[in-house]
């Protein structure tokens, strides 16, 4: 696996909004603490390298989701603030490629590689990353700069983030994405600018 420069990886920020720091509401605990520290690694190197990156923004239409349009859940973090030249996509549903132009305005800068960061690993990481490679491109994900919440089953078993993590992450290894750490994408496009 080597990612180059030459590859124009655009840079895939989901969800990273403050809203999510509402751990009570998603499930009561969140693992991989340091997820946002990862994606913050890499959000300044591919500003530092010129690299495309794009923010996309959940806008729920549950009035009592912290994600709603209007409420201050609803912002990105500080760290992820978008830069001028950076698109913002809004959506409402689990995939960044569902009522939003997000293909197209990947296509229109011929971009064909992605690289998949954010929140919620199973759900809009999950559903963006299985799209992206169902459309042919080439997806990474990285697996230490996404996470997730405890997740209740059909029968009211409670299932751990780390756990409902470790399996999304295996359902996309490989079929959908290429799974890397913040570590081995940097190294790749250290040595291959």
């Amino acid at each position: 696996m080597n990612i180059s420069k030459n590859d124009k990886p655009a840079l895939l920020l989901i969800d990273i909004q403050q809203g999510f720091e509402d751990i009570n509401y998603w499930g009561g605990e969140r693992n991989n603490p340091n997820a946002e520290s990862n994606t913050e690694k890499l959000l300044r190197f591919w500003r530092a390298n010129n690299l495309p990156v794009f923010h996309i923004k959940h806008c729920s239409t549950n009035p009592n989701s912290p994600l709603t349009r209007g409420k201050p859940g609803n912002n990105f973090y500080d760290f992820n603030t978008p830069l001028e030249e950076e698109p913002v996509i809004e959506k409402e549903v689990n995939s960044a490629f569902i009522g939003t132009d997000l293909q197209e305005q990947l296509e229109s800068k011929d971009i064909n590689t992605l690289v998949i960061v954010g929140l919620t690993t199973d759900h809009c990481v999950s559903t963006t990353t299985r799209m992206a490679g169902n459309f042919g491109f080439k997806t990474y994900l990285v697996e230490d700069a996404v996470a997730t919440f405890n997740k209740v089953g059909a029968n009211g078993t409670v299932y751990s983030a780390q756990l409902i993590h470790d399996t999304a992450i295996a359902s996309l290894k490989d079929e959908f994405a290429t799974i890397l750490s913040t570590k081995a994408v940097l190294k790749s496009l250290t040595e291959n600018l």
